[in-house]
């Protein structure tokens, strides 16, 4: 059974987004599996990045739920139990429950620990490798230095957060083949390279969910297959599930365990990647026509076997 179905670390049920008379999300539901790859795709303006927005807090749903459960599995009446306490988060015997809709930017990446990169690189430029993937760890440096006054005086407990917090961003870049450049700036690096730094970035601050919006784009296909195989290996080796946005087909058929197709703001397919690749609505979708029938005509005539 799908882990999407029996062990959701997300679930999205009827989330909208207005922007005064604009819909840019209407009435979508799906869950992100526990382990999974989750590839959310549609046509440009399909609404994919808004649900990103909601899902990390940088827009506020005009309604929906976003129900998170960051540990064990979330019971539907234990998140209907929530839901009407009026609070954001429980903590139960399985784990944490979370209501993503209801909570800032700030607290969803560091409580819920969902993380994400956008679509243009936002990496510190003027910091090297080394310091973009130190500075991503900087609440758990916080509270080690006491909020600045035991690294101050330099105590035990801050210098060895310290050096953990450099061990382990060391260890990401070895994990990226960028090693050798941990003292290079970061803008120095090739786009490809920043790309997985970015990613590595992310990484640092342990996140259960790792949201990525378009990490191919602008990658060639060599980059690409190294940045398929980074997300195989955080899925794999670090138990991260994770959302991407994709417009490389290439990339989100090889990789992704689950694909959640957008097309004007409304769900039209949902299922592993061979269900999808053959569903008629997504390929309508794709080719611009009205419906699905119209789609089989146009696929049958570019294959030569159009009806009479």
């Amino acid at each position: 059974m799908s882990r999407w179905l029996t062990d959701p670390i997300l679930a999205v049920e009827h989330l909208s987004m207005r922007f005064g008379g604009l819909v840019a999300v209407n009435d979508v539901s799906f869950c992100v599996g526990r382990g999974d790859i989750t590839a959310l795709i549609g046509p440009n303006g399909a609404g994919k990045t808004t649900v990103f927005n909601c899902i990390t807090g940088f827009y506020k749903p005009t309604q929906g739920r976003l129900a998170f459960a960051r540990e064990g599995r979330a019971d539907a009446a234990e998140v209907r139990a929530l839901t009407n306490t009026g609070k954001r988060h429980a903590r139960l015997p399985s784990g944490d429950i979370y209501l993503l809709e209801r909570m800032p930017d700030h607290e969803i990446a560091a409580k819920a620990r969902v993380a994400r990169t956008f679509q243009n690189i936002r990496l510190f430029g003027g910091m090297t490798a080394l310091e973009n993937l130190v500075v991503a760890q900087h609440n758990a440096l916080m509270r080690a230095s006491g909020w600045s006054l035991l690294g101050l005086i330099g105590a035990p407990s801050w210098r060895r957060a310290e050096a953990s917090a450099i061990e382990k961003a060391r260890a990401w870049l070895a994990r990226i083949g960028l090693e050798e450049r941990a003292d290079d700036p970061a803008a120095a690096l090739p786009y490809g390279d920043q790309r997985r730094l970015e990613i590595a970035r992310a990484m640092c601050s342990e996140p259960a969910l790792l949201c990525l919006d378009e990490p191919a784009a602008g990658l060639n296909p060599r980059e690409s297959a190294q940045l398929g195989d980074l997300l195989r290996l955080i899925r794999d080796e670090h138990a991260t599930s994770i959302l991407i946005i994709e417009h490389d087909m290439s990339v989100v058929m090889k990789i992704s365990d689950h694909v959640v197709v957008l097309d004007y703001g409304a769900l039209i397919s949902d299922g592993t990647p061979d269900f999808v690749r053959n569903d008629p609505h997504v390929i309508a979708a794709y080719l611009g026509v009205s419906d699905a029938a119209e789609a089989e005509q146009v696929v049958a005539e570019i294959s030569g076997e159009a009806r009479p």
